[in-house]
């Protein structure tokens, strides 16, 4: 692997561009190749299998663009299919996932309190969060509930709307998350809905929201790996598999601008 090399992120659809906006803007020199599989999103409510199987073409889709560094930039992806795409790729790339980085915040900063994490049905319903906190015998009292609705809702460009002031209403007061000192927005959807999540909670609870945590887990393993780019002239291109408006509509509010967008179809 070369420091001129692109650096690859997915999602299913806009939710990875919230990690992407954040890795852009502290790796500025970095090259970034970004696909949304607007095709099947969202993975939430889909079997492991079958994310699998979207991952694999779309692993297949970034390592034909010569990426040095792959990002899983969902968490129900990170969940379903870290592992084997870990195996399926090998020395080629890179790979790294949206939910080791949160554990490790998680163990440094949140021993002996009560966390609540909010994510699709795929990422809560894989425990992958429980087992990881489990496994380095931290004390933190952990709570996920899936919250299905939010995603659609997202997607369809309702950002602030009264759709999700009901539907978080619904999810937050949930009995699962009653007295929690912290929430993992557990979907790399979510930050855009960041600021109605902490009305709800008038601002009392802390609210982990991973992408500031991912890119600092980019970028360190970037220099450790010794493929850190200097470039003054980076490059970024975003595909999706069905262009959506809603799609359009994301890039434009967490880039200022817009953005070209290209449609290409790997399935």
């Amino acid at each position: 692997m070369k420091t001129n090399q692109p650096i690859g992120i997915f999602d299913s659809g806009i939710g990875g561009l919230t990690v992407t906006k954040a890795v852009a803007e502290q790796l500025p020199n970095e090259s970034i190749i970004y696909f949304g599989d607007t095709a099947h999103l969202p993975y939430g409510d889909k079997s492991a299998q079958t994310v699998q199987g979207y991952t694999k073409k779309i692993a297949d889709f970034l390592l034909a663009r010569n990426v040095k560094l792959i990002l899983i930039a969902c968490n129900a992806a990170s969940a379903a299919a870290y592992k084997l795409l870990k195996d399926y790729i090998g020395d080629r790339a890179v790979l790294l996932n949206v939910i080791d980085p949160v554990v490790d915040f998680l163990s440094a900063n949140c021993s002996d309190k009560r966390v609540g994490l909010i994510g699709t049905k795929l990422t809560v319903q894989s425990q992958v969060y429980q087992q990881k906190i489990s496994a380095l015998a931290r004390q933190i009292d952990f709570h996920a509930l899936a919250t299905p609705l939010l995603v659609p809702i997202i997607e369809e460009g309702f950002f602030e709307h009264k759709l999700i002031e009901i539907a978080l209403a619904e999810y937050l007061a949930h009995p699962t998350l009653q007295n929690i000192e912290a929430l993992v927005l557990g979907c790399t959807h979510y930050p855009v809905i960041k600021k109605s999540i902490a009305n709800f909670y008038k601002n009392k609870i802390d609210i982990i929201d991973a992408a500031k945590i991912v890119a600092n887990k980019v970028e360190a393993t970037l220099i450790s790996h010794r493929i850190r780019s200097s470039t003054t002239t980076p490059k970024h291109r975003f595909y999706v598999s069905d262009y959506t408006e809603g799609f359009a509509k994301g890039t434009r509010l967490f880039f200022g601008e817009e953005i070209k967008v290209e449609l290409v179809h790997i399935f």
